[in-house]
């Protein structure tokens, strides 16, 4: 299969660039077989039966965006966005730009936060922190932003509400570089919505990593190497998720994330046992999915792992088909968009 089998033309106007409100007011496309049907991720309550689980990810996003200044003959202006926590003060991240860039720069982030660079490659920088641990935290609070995809961060300045827009209401446990995007359209009302209508909720964790911000660059996607993500399922959530699946409910994941997560540690049944590790798993058309029955999640970017997972899932002509039905319709895409429920076939 080539990467050019997965692109789709998109009017930019169609790229949201702040989120619905209330979050749970976004548009919702319901998909069962080849039917279509429009409505409000608020009716979610309504479209599930009591005894389904949605299984939705705990990871909370670092403020990891970085505006500061190269100190070297003279100061010059950099942007970074913090991919990987290497530890001990240590860490990866893309730069702009990257060209200026030289091992053994110092880089300044005001109120005494600097980095020292450690090494540079053709993809991005190992830098190291002057403060670490609780302080690293406090200083990063202070002087970081939410890490907004460049489709977003070029078209409008990063605001003090993108800290809450860009961050799910099941945010727990910090790790991740970019939000798991599907649970951004949940709010309490919601989530006590679905509990009084018998439908359930379990958290597991996948640390989104820097593979979000990157393209697929090989034509052929059979050549992809997908970065590595670090991920958890507890026993608590292997055994919740199990009993709704014995118990004949649905298991429906709430973005790719879970998914990706779910299937890295299902048996041949679906079964769950709990996991802790790293995957880098590539669902891509031919890969059988075996832990849930639906997914919900955003419209994604063209060529990109995300799309091509949905392309796994749907069909590579009916995903077309759903793309050009939200096109025509004017769904709003990408991180801040509307979203999808994708009930696999049969169910």
């Amino acid at each position: 299969m080539k990467l050019s089998d997965f692109d789709f033309d998109l009017p930019d106007d169609l790229i949201a660039l702040r989120p619905a409100r209330p979050r749970s007011s976004a548009r919702l496309l319901l998909v069962r077989d080849e039917e279509f049907c429009d409505t409000r991720v608020n009716r979610l309550p309504e479209i599930l039966r009591p005894g389904d689980l949605l299984v939705v990810n705990d990871t909370k996003v670092v403020p990891g965006a970085l505006d500061g200044h190269r100190i070297r003959e003279s100061k010059s202006k950099i942007s970074l966005n913090l991919v990987q926590d290497l530890g001990c003060g240590r860490w990866r991240a893309l730069a702009k730009p990257l060209r200026r860039i030289r091992s053994g720069d110092r880089l300044e982030f005001g109120n005494k936060l600097w980095a020292t660079v450690i090494e540079r490659s053709d993809s991005g920088i190992e830098i190291c922190f002057n403060v670490k641990g609780d302080a690293f935290d406090r200083a990063l609070s202070d002087r970081g932003k939410a890490p907004l995809p460049p489709y977003i961060s070029s078209r409008r300045n990063i605001d003090r509400y993108d800290r809450t827009d860009y961050q799910t209401i099941f945010a727990e446990r910090p790790g991740a570089v970019a939000a798991p995007t599907a649970s951004l359209h949940f709010d309490n009302a919601l989530r006590n919505n679905l509990s009084d209508n018998g439908i359930g909720i379990a958290a597991i964790t996948l640390h989104v990593g820097e593979g979000t911000f990157l393209p697929v660059k090989s034509e052929s996607i059979g050549e992809h190497r997908m970065h590595a993500e670090w991920g958890e399922i507890t026993t608590a959530a292997a055994e919740k998720i199990n009993a709704v699946r014995d118990a004949g409910g649905r298991i429906v994941a709430v973005g790719t994330t879970p998914l990706r997560l779910l299937e890295s540690a299902s048996g041949p049944r679906g079964e769950l046992n709990a996991w802790s590790g790293e995957t880098r798993i590539f669902i891509k058309p031919g890969y059988r999915v075996r832990s849930v029955d639906a997914l919900l999640t955003n419209f994604h970017l063209p060529k990109s792992t995300l799309f091509i997972l949905v392309a796994a899932l749907a069909g590579q002509e009916r995903v077309r088909s759903i793309y050009r039905h939200a096109v025509s319709e004017r769904y709003r895409f990408y991180s801040y968009g509307d979203c999808m429920l994708l009930f696999l076939s049969g169910i």
